[in-house]
């Protein structure tokens, strides 16, 4: 076929493009994220006419990462697929760690690689790789379609993959490679249609709670505790609830609440342990346990039988290689779990409230802000949505954020591999999305990874986001990690502090001034209580300035002071 009968046969790039718009839209694709480039300049220009009709919401970013997980968030937030638009070249590339995390957290992310038609691949021709298959098994669905074909196919069988549509495969991302060849740009009649009322795209979601009937008087009594780990949702505070047992609940969880939630469990367990007089026999875990050593601890004991609920395909593990056992509906559970004792339960909350009590009588004697004091105030004062960043932030609130009688906010992390990647832009995506004010606490050295994600063009609509950023100038987590016992030993001289502490100097209150966020500085739990109380509109840092020093000592005295408050409160019983 010459080359004058191909293209009197094929699609001109802008109705491809503006085919695929349609169909990603009858899909259910809402909202679009638009890195700039020519090679998907037919895409942007189909995108342009979408937005102008009011059919989808655009967001435009300069950085490709940023833009990957801006539309992370969006799709977390609203629970519908998001897409994001590249160019070719390396700016696909730079899309991998949020696919990453979107594989692994199961979360509908589409995105949209433009690329050189075939006549150009492998000839040298500018900004032209491999781009089928980059994202390897981390998509659930790839295609390539070539320039001039109609992408219909390929959009619907993409969107079903991403939104879990397909038997025993989770929700996740995917990528659709779109081939365009000259010209890239509208015909000389096209023009952009005449400007409608815009429909703002919401999936209203607030926090949870339900409610499940008591369990059956039948069911045996049994030392059992339910573990809610991140994204376990409110069914896990329900079955603990309905069953009588000691909730252990992750920040993440969106279980973190109601009258059996026990905070500071993770220092707990001991006194729960194989030499205790109560000690544990069985576990429930709902959703992934991502946060300390002592609940994997708890998981791998041999002696400990546990199932794990799982209604439906999940990302986080390959089938077979966990030791829990997967059970997928509540009647099997119930059955493996039981019931528990008003003697086991009690025990659990009298052993919380007073290392509740402890936790919070530790961090009193201190004015100024440490970590864990930031986690608590935080977590007492946020509603809306929270964004939890990966390190310390996360575990700090894990720690020290006391369980609520009812859920105060709806809390997002990127748990999916738990990097500290692209975490303001992921924020930015959720505040966008749920269309609510939304906080994020997270370090200094997450905030100036992505300080990029602050980055707003003119124009582009701005979120009501409130970053709470704990700087302690470096990574305070590996001093409490065993890098923190080679730093003390001195064998490795000033290594661990460079190699892992990376300190700095960063002037966040220049970086903000740079960018146009507002900025206010604490170094006091009462002045952070004082900021947290205020309302904000638009973007806004609260930073906390903290020592790193001392930081691993302050972990020692709560985990003995909560030991010690446990051991009397047990041995009173």
């Amino acid at each position: 076929m010459s080359a004058g009968e191909r293209k009197a046969e094929e699609l001109s790039s802008l109705d491809a493009a503006r085919i695929a718009v349609a169909a990603l839209l009858l899909e259910g694709v809402r909202y679009v994220v638009v890195a700039p480039g020519s090679r998907s300049a037919p895409m942007a220009y189909a995108l342009a006419e979408a937005d102008a009709a009011g059919r989808v919401e655009l967001l435009v970013r300069i950085d490709e990462r940023d833009a990957g997980f801006t539309a992370l968030g969006l799709a977390l937030a609203t629970g519908a697929p998001a897409a994001v638009l590249t160019t070719s070249g390396t700016a696909v590339g730079n899309l991998l760690p949020a696919v990453m995390e979107a594989n692994h957290a199961a979360v509908p992310l589409v995105v949209i690689s433009a690329d050189r038609p075939v006549e150009l691949r492998g000839t040298g021709a500018n900004q032209t790789t491999v781009q089928l298959d980059l994202f390897g098994e981390h998509v659930r669905f790839a295609a390539d379609v070539p320039a001039g074909s109609d992408p219909r196919r390929a959009v619907e069988t993409a969107l079903s993959a991403a939104t879990g549509a397909f038997e025993d495969t989770p929700p996740g991302p995917v990528q659709l490679n779109l081939a365009f060849r000259d010209p890239l740009v509208p015909a000389p009649g096209d023009r952009l249609p005449p400007e409608s009322g815009r429909r703002v795209y919401r999936a209203p979601r607030g926090p949870l709670a339900l409610d499940f009937p008591p369990a059956a008087p039948g069911l045996p009594e049994r030392r059992t505790v339910v573990l809610a780990g991140h994204d376990a949702g409110p069914v896990a505070e329900a079955f603990a609830r309905a069953h009588g047992l000691p909730l252990l609940a992750e920040p993440s969880s969106n279980a973190r609440f109601g009258p059996n939630a026990v905070g500071a469990y993770r220092i707990l367990l001991d006194s729960f342990g194989p030499e205790s007089a109560q000690p544990i026999e069985r576990v429930v875990l709902f959703g992934r346990p991502t946060l300390s050593r002592p609940v994997s601890a708890l998981l791998a004991r041999a002696d400990v039988p546990s199932a794990l609920y799982q209604p439906v395909p999940v990302a986080w593990y390959e089938p077979g290689r966990r030791t829990e056992l997967p059970l997928d509906n509540l009647a099997d559970l119930a059955d493996f779990a039981g019931r528990g004792s008003a003697a086991w339960l009690d025990a659990w909350l009298l052993a919380g409230a007073a290392g509740q009590h402890a936790v919070d009588l530790a961090l009193a004697g201190s004015a100024a802000a440490t970590g864990p004091a930031v986690g608590a105030l935080v977590w007492e004062h946020t509603r809306g949505q929270l964004v939890l960043g990966s390190s310390n932030g996360i575990r700090d609130v894990d720690l020290a954020g006391a369980p609520a009688p009812e859920p105060g906010a709806v809390v997002f992390a990127n748990r999916g591999l738990s990097g500290i990647d692209g975490t303001l832009a992921t924020a930015t995506g959720i505040a966008l999305g749920g269309r609510q004010e939304t906080t994020v606490l997270l370090g200094d050295v997450t905030f100036l990874h992505d300080a990029g994600g602050l980055l707003l063009g003119a124009g582009e609509e701005e979120p009501n986001l409130r970053i709470v950023v704990l700087n302690d100038a470096g990574g305070a987590i590996f001093g409490l990690l065993e890098h923190g016992a080679v730093e003390a030993a001195g064998r490795y001289g000033t290594a661990v502090e460079r190699l892992f502490g990376t300190p700095h100097s960063v002037n966040l209150a220049a970086l903000a001034a740079a960018y146009g966020v507002a900025h206010r500085s604490v170094s006091t739990t009462a002045e952070l209580a004082a900021a947290l109380a205020e309302p904000w509109e638009g973007r806004s840092i609260i930073e906390v300035r903290t020592e790193r020093r001392g930081l691993r000592e302050l972990h020692t005295r709560i985990r003995a002071a909560v030991g010690a408050a446990v051991a009397g409160v047990l041995a009173a019983e």
